[in-house]
């Protein structure tokens, strides 16, 4: 009784959506839902070749004509292979334990800057805001040189520090704690200020607690966003051991060049982490993508 409830008032806030961003219009309606459509397959059909690659053996994923089935049938050969060299698995760790530290201290950093700039007064604070939002508009590539020098310098090439580390510089989140908390009502901090609270015990027990929505908001995107990362994990390191999924992935190669049938079900192992995370927390992402805007960067 109680799911089919929840059921009904998903379907009429959907409805209330499409009538608030489409009108009445069937026309409209129809046409949204035709170019959706289009644009669910165009993501889908990779997707599904990917998988079915990865169950085919690397003859037949290079055959011609293409074939979704292939005569011979599916084969699980791939994954046995790729799980029994222990170097996905091993990949794999390293992409949990990169990805859950950028997180951690990420989400740490961005929300305390977030905080100061918001509930705080300093002088330069309104230049320094301005400087953190104008980084937002820089390319990240363009910071791949001086960034790996100063990892050279502080002999941090080829380390897990040295991967972490520049990935913990998020502008657009110390911008996303900043607007989140500027929103707080002052009488609240007023209240813990009249019981003796400073900043750091009115941030850790009045503000945190109720911020619960964008940390996890943020938390979500900068994990998936350190797991997904390639470029950088790839330039800083050079040990087998050290690599991440990303970068572990693009060496599954044998002498006669890639292995396409073994890199898809590498790709399909490294994704299913990810999967899982979108299933177990769908809807704190879509509320996310709403409440942040995430979704449009």
């Amino acid at each position: 009784m109680r799911l089919r409830r929840g059921w009904i008032e998903r379907r009429d806030d959907n409805r209330r959506t499409r009538a608030l961003v489409l009108g009445q219009s069937k026309v409209a309606t129809t046409l949204a839902v035709i170019i959706l459509v289009v644009m669910a397959a165009s993501w889908l059909l990779p997707m599904l070749w990917a998988i079915s690659t990865s169950f085919k053996t690397e003859a037949q994923a290079q055959a011609t004509p293409l074939q979704w089935i292939p005569d011979g049938g599916f084969t699980l050969a791939n994954y046995t292979t790729v799980l029994s060299r222990g170097e996905v698995m091993r990949w794999m760790g390293n992409t949990l334990l990169i990805a859950g530290a950028v997180t951690i201290l990420t989400v740490a950093l961005c929300a305390l800057a977030g905080y100061g700039f918001a509930r705080t007064r300093f002088r330069g604070r309104n230049l320094l805001f301005a400087g953190t939002i104008a980084l937002i508009a820089i390319p990240g590539q363009i910071l791949i040189v001086p960034l790996f020098r100063q990892m050279q310098a502080i002999n941090a090439v080829d380390t897990y520090w040295g991967v972490i580390l520049p990935q913990l510089v998020a502008p657009v989140m110390v911008y996303i704690f900043a607007k989140f908390f500027a929103e707080i009502p002052q009488e609240l901090e007023d209240a813990a200020r009249v019981d003796g609270a400073g900043h750091w015990r009115t941030f850790w027990s009045i503000v945190l607690p109720i911020s619960r929505p964008i940390v996890s908001a943020v938390g979500i995107f900068v994990f998936i966003g350190a797991w997904n990362n390639f470029l950088w994990p790839f330039i800083v390191t050079n040990n087998p051991d050290l690599m991440t999924l990303p970068v572990g992935l693009s060496t599954v190669k044998n002498a006669y060049g890639t292995i396409y049938a073994q890199t898809m079900a590498s790709a399909m192992i490294a994704a299913a982490p990810l999967i899982i995370l979108f299933m177990l927390f769908q809807r704190q992402i879509v509320k996310a993508v709403a409440t942040t805007g995430l979704g449009g960067r």
